[in-house]
């Protein structure tokens, strides 16, 4: 006994200090998405490019900051400025002439809030802006001589508009032998593959090497949970890799050879990746730099060298994904495209074997019940049907406690201050009735997993995000925006975020402490105070988990009350037996 109540004060103390670190560490306010439209000014000072190739034998990307080379002649104003449109049903955008890069996206389907009038989200934002953000592919000269595209090459083109129907040809000759093209496709969903040809007119080969980088600048606000990563990350020979920017800050560069997969730069919803042609090899690097004060960071790869012999021509393909981390969508590129382990973007964590499938679950059962709130209680019914073997036992057991409630207030009685014997008097009475004190807390063991894998569903998930239940809740992702503190709107003042306590913390509160009023009375006084504050302390815990969270908390406690009191009268247990005060 005296081990179990240390191990419970030790629980109870940590539930504290994890309170204590929310009200004084509250989560960030989602960051800002980048605002600038593609006529947008550039910002003052800005660098327009990104991080410069590393001194070597061996070429890397190349350095786009430095802006133009020597063999490429810089483009008027005009000719900067004008940009091929992107129409797709779910994104917007458009391709620069100048460059040719992937630089400005917007996402058709998503909104920085739930109101239907807010912003799209904007996902790529060119060089020279705040907050760039683009995607970049090209070659590098073997030789470090032969003239290659840069971003100030200006690229010419019959085409007008980037569609699914109609792909994008550039066309660029270097005036030295060399004839570039670059052909982008809508190919599915967030997805351009990118084809670079190059013909040689000249007299003698050339060794070109294709690479491929994401640059930002800028460190983003990332929601600054440790369960969930945001930042560089790729899937490089048979795992994943995960860099957070300060990892990169220290690190300065990280670099993996002849690998093969796929590498990007992540947010919680969002994703931007390079993905070679499956079964290619490739040196990728993961980068960091400080340029006039500014963070920049980079991903990139460089594959094998090619050789363009005289009269010939060859040409490689990239893909560019660029959108939601839809869980869908990624399986079948993984799938259909043979894009390694593609689903891992998204992060479903430790408990991915349980994580994953609760996921598949609520999205089937919404497609079915049309709401994922609905979804989440059919999927609590379906997880205590599961367990219903277990926990009956551990129900009974607790059944078979609380008839044992008079027996033990009379040892408490004859016995006095003497823990020792009371303790010894205890186990002997739990032997002689059979009953398993340890049993009731399989449920709560029971739940553990099942809360964080349900928790990072609803963290990480994008289908999760500004999903509505009824009432007041209109984003099962977000905290419940209520709160007891300014009676659910009725004072007008902005309390700190430690007394935001919403309507359905209050709810979760309330049936945790009615299940606990069905659990026999702790024979050691200090358990039962501690007890007693357990749904305080939870209530406050809870109210700063998404709402879909306390939903699920709320409803697991109403079904395991329901099931406790049909098994308490199968066994006879009555308040008035147990002695319950």
């Amino acid at each position: 006994m005296p081990d179990n109540r240390n191990l419970l004060l030790a629980i109870v103390i940590s539930i504290g200090i994890l309170l204590v670190f929310n009200m004084m560490m509250p989560p960030p306010e989602p960051p800002p998405q980048p605002a600038e439209e593609a006529g947008a000014p550039p910002v003052p000072g800005a660098s327009t490019g990104a991080i410069p190739a590393p001194a070597g034998s061996r070429p890397a990307p190349r350095d786009a900051a430095a802006g133009p080379t020597s063999s490429s002649a810089p483009a008027s104003g005009e000719a900067e400025a004008r940009r091929i449109p992107i129409e797709d049903t779910r994104i917007e955008g458009s391709v620069p002439l100048a460059g040719a890069r992937i630089d400005s996206i917007t996402l058709k389907d998503y909104r920085q809030t739930t109101d239907p009038e807010s912003a799209r989200i904007a996902l790529l934002s060119p060089p020279g802006r705040r907050g760039a953000f683009y995607a970049e592919l090209g070659w590098v000269a073997a030789d470090g001589a032969t003239p290659v595209p840069t971003q100030a090459t200006l690229w010419t083109t019959n085409d007008r508009t980037l569609t699914r129907e109609r792909p994008l040809k550039l066309a660029w000759d270097n005036g030295a032998g060399l004839r570039f093209t670059r052909t982008f496709v809508l190919a599915d969903d967030y997805l351009v593959t990118v084809e670079q040809s190059v013909a040689n007119d000249g007299g003698a080969p050339v060794a070109l090497f294709p690479y491929g980088l994401v640059s930002r600048s800028g460190t983003p606000e990332t929601s600054g949970f440790f369960i969930l990563h945001e930042g560089p990350l790729g899937v490089l020979g048979e795992g994943l890799q995960e860099h957070d920017y300060d990892d990169l800050v220290d690190d300065g560069e990280i670099k993996v050879e002849n690998t093969e997969g796929w590498l990007g730069i992540t947010d919680k919803y969002w994703l931007t990746a390079l993905i070679p042609e499956p079964g290619e090899t490739f040196t990728a690097r993961f980068l960091h730099r400080l340029e006039q004060g500014v963070d920049k960071y980079q991903t990139d790869y460089l594959r094998e060298a090619v050789t363009v012999l005289p009269g010939g021509r060859i040409t490689v393909r990239n893909h560019v994904f660029a959108g939601a981390k839809q869980a869908h969508l990624l399986d079948r590129y993984r799938d259909d495209l043979d894009f390694a382990k593609f689903d891992l973007a998204i992060d479903f964590g430790w408990f991915y074997f349980l994580t994953k499938p609760f996921f598949y679950a609520l999205s089937w059962l919404q497609g079915v019940l049309g709401n994922f709130g609905l979804a989440i209680l059919a999927l609590t019914v379906g997880v205590k049907l599961v367990f219903f073997p277990l926990a009956n036992k551990s129900y009974r057991s607790m059944s078979q406690m609380k008839a044992l409630q008079p027996e033990m207030v009379k040892l408490r009685e004859r016995l006095g201050d003497d823990r020792q014997k009371l303790n010894q008097e205890m186990m002997a009475l739990y032997k002689r009735e059979k009953v398993n004190p340890a049993a009731g807390c399989l449920p709560i063991l029971i739940q553990i997993p099942v809360f964080f894998a349900l928790y990072k569903v609803l963290f990480v998930a994008i289908e999760m995000r500004h999903a509505p239940f009824y009432g007041w809740i209109e984003d099962l992702s977000a905290v419940d925006p209520t709160n007891l503190f300014t009676l659910f709107g009725l004072v007008d003042w902005g309390p700190p975020s430690f007394l935001h306590i919403g309507i359905w913390p209050i709810l979760m509160g309330v049936s945790m402490w009615a299940q606990m009023r069905l659990n026999p009375t702790p024979a050691d006084p200090i358990q039962a105070k501690i007890f007693q504050f357990m749904p305080l302390v939870f209530t406050f815990l809870l109210a700063t988990f998404p709402a879909g969270l306390v939903i699920y908390w709320t409803w697991n406690n109403l079904l395991s009350m329901a099931q406790q009191w049909v098994i308490m009268r199968r066994a006879g247990v009555t308040r008035a037996a147990a002695g319950k005060t």
